[in-house]
């Protein structure tokens, strides 16, 4: 470094201590543009994944269903999961469902995996408890109501078919077997005992059902066919969801994958709008940002308005005064930026605990964006006030005019 390199950064610290609380001001007002800048950098970065998690809540956004006559096995379901990436699968759950008879009364099982059931209805509420294995049921509210069924109740769910040549029949009981006196035809009324550990209300449909074990659906009925639907929440938005959709459809001859319109549709709309409203009032900010600093900037010039004009009758160039007045500029914007990337993740923390209730993700590389906004934005706001600077008339202004 020369010696002229160093006499132009003395001039320029020396400037900006003297004129100290003229340039505190011009650098919180970077410093709060640069904290809400980051801040919302972050967050905007950061809302698909938090407005995913939180649209979660309403249940799974895709379903699989068979494309044919045939149910969905378990082979195809997997090859239909392994199309999403593995963090964006939150959880999915098979359906089966197969009429029944309880107090001789007609109604509905739905085989599922009830260690999976919550990560795609969270929003399900049990009085009592989740079953935790078989031999144990969850009844719906109105199944509840219409059958007389509370929690703690054993029931004994019926299925009754025609006994054949190919029915495995070893593991039932010999008195569930009667023959048709008509026909002569064998029957079979197979039985199988649940536990109702919990009542399920939603409000919807789910409460019209008793939810049992797959395995336990697979015993009473002598065979595992398969499912009939297939429940899938995934942490992705409605494009690469339909871009899923598109490739299992088109690969997969037995399954058909669907979105759930009500719940990815309403999520992009949300997720638009909430983005749109951060851009603005990010553009807001620096604008605000932007003013505050050319007003400071501006202050300070016409205060120096004689050393500008002494040392351009001593000879100086545009140039150099445009240098020096750009370099303080730069040099607060810098700092700005720096100290607003580490304040605007504490203030995008806040907010997203506060809004979504979760911790926000810090992303590195946003901290230089962070920083050449903030440069960028005080290097545009100096410009108005150093052509004033350059304007200066040496002799008006040390006549004192």
């Amino acid at each position: 470094m020369n010696k002229k390199q160093k006499m132009f950064i003395r001039m320029v610290v020396a400037s900006l201590v003297r004129r100290r609380s003229r340039m505190i001001v011009a650098l919180l007002a970077i410093v709060v543009g640069a904290t809400i800048l980051s801040g919302l950098e972050l967050i905007y970065y950061d809302v698909p994944r938090q407005m995913s998690s939180q649209f979660r809540s309403y249940g799974a956004n895709v379903i699989f269903t068979p494309s044919g006559d045939d149910n969905i096995q378990r082979e195809d379901l997997e090859k239909g999961i392994s199309e999403f990436s593995s963090d964006e699968i939150e959880g999915y759950t098979p359906y089966r469902y197969e009429n029944t008879k309880i107090h001789n009364m007609p109604a509905t099982l739905a085989g599922i995996d009830f260690d999976s059931v919550l990560k795609t209805s969270p929003y399900w509420h049990i009085s009592g408890n989740m079953p935790s294995g078989v031999g144990q049921a969850l009844v719906g509210a109105k199944v509840a109501e219409n059958l007389g069924i509370k929690q703690g109740d054993t029931v004994s769910a019926v299925n009754s078919f025609e006994v054949t040549e190919e029915t495995d029949t070893s593991d039932i009981p010999a008195y569930e077997f009667y023959s048709d006196p008509e026909s002569g035809e064998l029957y079979c009324d197979h039985s199988l005992d649940l536990e109702v550990t919990g009542i399920l209300e939603t409000g919807g449909s789910e409460e019209e059902y008793i939810y049992v074990s797959l395995d336990d659906l697979t015993s009473l009925y002598l065979t595992d066919r398969g499912y009939d639907i297939v429940e899938v929440s995934a942490a992705a938005m409605q494009d690469r969801l339909s871009q899923v959709a598109e490739t299992i459809n088109s690969k997969s001859e037995t399954i058909s994958a669907k979105l759930v319109k009500r719940v990815t549709a309403s999520e992009s709309s949300v997720l638009t709008k909430l983005q749109s409203l951060v851009f603005i009032v990010t553009a807001v900010v620096l604008v605000l940002t932007m003013i505050c600093v050319a007003t400071t900037m501006t202050a300070v010039i016409t205060e120096r308005r004689k050393e500008i004009g002494l040392r351009k009758a001593l000879g100086a160039l545009n140039s150099s005064i445009i240098a020096e007045f750009m370099c303080e500029g730069l040099l607060l914007g810098g700092v700005g930026g720096i100290l607003g990337s580490v304040l605007g993740y504490y203030f995008a923390q806040f907010v997203s605990m506060n809004v979504f209730s979760s911790s926000i993700t810090f992303r590195p590389l946003l901290i230089p964006i962070t920083i050449a906004a903030s440069v960028l934005v005080t290097g545009l706001a100096c410009l108005i006030p150093i052509k004033s600077a350059v304007e200066v008339d040496p002799a008006l202004v040390l006549k004192g005019e």
